[in-house]
C-alpha cells in the first residue's frame, strides 16, 4: 500500500491547558504526526511534543476577533489526509464537548478519510477541580448541568438552567451579564453562589468569587479574559474549605485566586 493511502486524521483532545494533562495516547501522535492543525488554547508545553519537523497550522477561532472558518479546516484536514500525512487535528479539552469535533468527524467521514477519535481531559471537571471546586457533593449537588454561554446561533432554555443544582457555562466572559441577568429573570436566586475561572489550570489561572447577581461585576473589575468558565451553586461555598488542602498536593501554579489584580498573560 503507497504511503498516500495511508493518510489519516485524529481528532484529539489537548486537555484543559496545563500540559501535564495530556494522554499518553495524545502524545504519542503528536509525537509522529506529519501535521498538526491546532487551535487557539492550546498550552506551548503540549506543542513541544510535536515532532520536530512536523509542520503546525494555527486555525484559532476567537470571539470577536479573527477567525478561520469551519468549514476551511474541513477541506485542510482532508486535503493534509490525502496527501498520505498523519494529521492531528489538535482541540482544546476534548473533541466533542463544544469543541466541533463532531463537525469535523462528519466531515471526514463523508469526505472518505480515515479518521480516529482520541478523548481529552475536559475542561468540565478539570477546571473546576483546579479552582478547588467540586461540581457534585454529597448533600449540595447530586446533579450538574452544562451549557454554554455563547449565544450566536441557538438560545440557550434559560429556565431549564435556571433548575440546574449545579450550573457549569463554557465561554462565559463575553456575555456575563447577558448570561446571568436571563437566569435570574428564570427564576434562579440573584445570591446563588457563583466563580468564573480564568484560564483554567493554566499558570495564569485567576478565580474570582461572588453571587449570580454580582459576579458579572466582579470579573469585569478583575479584568478577566478568554477562557472563562463560569460556576453558579452551593458547591461554590466548599472552595474555600478546599482550596488549601488540595493546593497541598498539586503544583501551586493552580493557585493564583489571591495574587494581586492585572499583570495577566
Amino acid at each position: 500500500m503507497s504511503r498516500r493511502a495511508k493518510g489519516c486524521v485524529y481528532l484529539v483532545g489537548a486537555g484543559p491547558g496545563d500540559p501535564g494533562l495530556l494522554t499518553l495516547r495524545a502524545a504519542q501522535l503528536l509525537a509522529s504526526a506529519d501535521t498538526v492543525v491546532h487551535d487557539r488554547l492550546i498550552h506551548p508545553g503540549v506543542l513541544e511534543h510535536a515532532r520536530p519537523h512536523a509542520r503546525l497550522i494555527y486555525v484559532g477561532k476567537e470571539g470577536g476577533g479573527d477567525s478561520v472558518r469551519q468549514e476551511d479546516i474541513h477541506t485542510l484536514l482532508i486535503g493534509q489526509a490525502r496527501l498520505g500525512r498523519s494529521v492531528v487535528r489538535l482541540k482544546g479539552g476534548d473533541p466533542f464537548v463544544f469543541g466541533r469535533g463532531g463537525e469535523e468527524a462528519l466531515a471526514l467521514e463523508e469526505a472518505g478519510v480515515p479518521y480516529e477519535v482520541v478523548p481529552g481531559v475536559s475542561s468540565i471537571a478539570a477546571v473546576p477541580a483546579a479552582a478547588a471546586i467540586p461540581i457534585t457533593h454529597r448533600g449540595l449537588s447530586s446533579t450538574v448541568t452544562f451549557a454554554t454561554a455563547h449565544l450566536a446561533s441557538d438560545t440557550p432554555d434559560w429556565e431549564h438552567l435556571a433548575r440546574a443544582e449545579t450550573l457549569v457555562l463554557f465561554m462565559a466572559g463575553q456575555r456575563l451579564e447577558e448570561a446571568t441577568g436571563a437566569l435570574i429573570g428564570a427564576g434562579k436566586a440573584p445570591g446563588t453562589l457563583a466563580a468564573a475561572v480564568e484560564a483554567g489550570t493554566w499558570e495564569h489561572q485567576h478565580v474570582v468569587e461572588g453571587t449570580l447577581a454580582d459576579i458579572a461585576s466582579r470579573v469585569r473589575a478583575a479584568e478577566l479574559g478568554s477562557p472563562t468558565l463560569l460556576i453558579i451553586g452551593a458547591v461554590v461555598s466548599l472552595r474555600s474549605r478546599l482550596q488549601s488542602l488540595v493546593a497541598q498536593s498539586h503544583p501551586a501554579k493552580f493557585w493564583r485566586s489571591q495574587r494581586a489584580e492585572g499583570g495577566h498573560e
